[in-house]
């Protein structure tokens, strides 16, 4: 009898001893849990005691106005584009002397061509008589009239194959 009292008390010490150790484990937990529930109720109530749900609502109503502004502003750089396209961006100008005998370059040569360098040629031939304006489509880089000597230098330096003159 004697060792089955003493196997009994090792039993029931065991069994005191696994309590004992549930019971610090369960302590532990609860304060951790505590610990974590804290911080998820002061993360949830936010700043000003506003919920992390209307901060959450309040974000994505500035995410749509923003799709919405993104989606305006594309368009209107795509109008922008097709409008810069269109505009007359490249230009070429010739100062020249029409006429020996005439004091100063009172004529000119200019050309003007959009971003397909299609456009047009002015020359303006000064003379004693008076003012002559003679212009000439461009298209793609290219004339079906010929060009006089002036009208082609403008017409190159336009298309960017000739530096411009500076003063």
């Amino acid at each position: 009898m004697f060792d089955t009292e003493l196997i009994l008390l090792v039993i029931s010490s065991a069994a005191l001893l696994v309590g004992v150790i549930a019971l610090a484990i369960s302590v532990n937990a609860n304060v951790r849990y505590k610990k974590l529930y804290r911080q998820y109720d002061y993360f949830m109530r936010g700043k000003n005691a506003r919920t992390l749900q209307d901060f959450f609502i309040d974000l994505q109503n500035q995410v749509n106005v923003l799709i919405e502004e993104d989606s305006k502003n594309k368009e209107v750089m795509r109008i922008l584009n097709k409008n810069i396209r269109a505009s007359f961006q490249k230009f070429g100008l010739i100062k020249y002397n029409a006429f020996g005998g005439m004091g100063g370059n009172m004529s000119f040569a200019i050309a003007l061509l959009d971003y397909t360098n299609t456009g047009f040629v002015i020359n303006s031939v000064h003379s004693r008589e008076g003012c002559f304006l003679y212009i000439k489509d461009v298209d793609a880089g290219t004339t079906e009239v010929e060009l006089g000597a002036e009208e082609r230098l403008a017409l190159e330096q336009a298309l960017g194959y000739r530096e411009k003159e500076q003063k």
